[in-house]
């Protein structure tokens, strides 16, 4: 399946989620927060989050949900979208 990937929606998400870990004044983690991950965890979404790695593992589920969150969040399909930019 091919997306038509709404890449400005992306960048603003991902600049939304930076709000999550701001400190000093402006200055922002570059991994998601701690307390999101967890809670993916106790979801069953994802893998334990508190490893050495840079990276955590879906689940069945947890993969599932993340496409299908992806493209309702995040993929333009032809002005359904319900988070219109000015």
């Amino acid at each position: 399946m091919e997306m038509d990937i709404d890449l400005p929606a992306v960048d603003d998400a991902v600049l939304a989620l930076l709000y999550l870990t701001l400190h000093d004044g402006n200055r922002a983690w570059k991994s998601f927060d701690w307390d999101t991950l967890n809670r993916l965890h106790e979801r069953g979404l994802i893998g334990n989050p508190i490893n050495k790695a840079k990276a955590v593992i879906l689940t069945d589920d947890g993969l599932r949900e993340s496409e299908r969150l992806f493209a309702r969040l995040f993929v333009d399909s032809g002005g359904t979208r319900t988070s219109e930019r000015p």
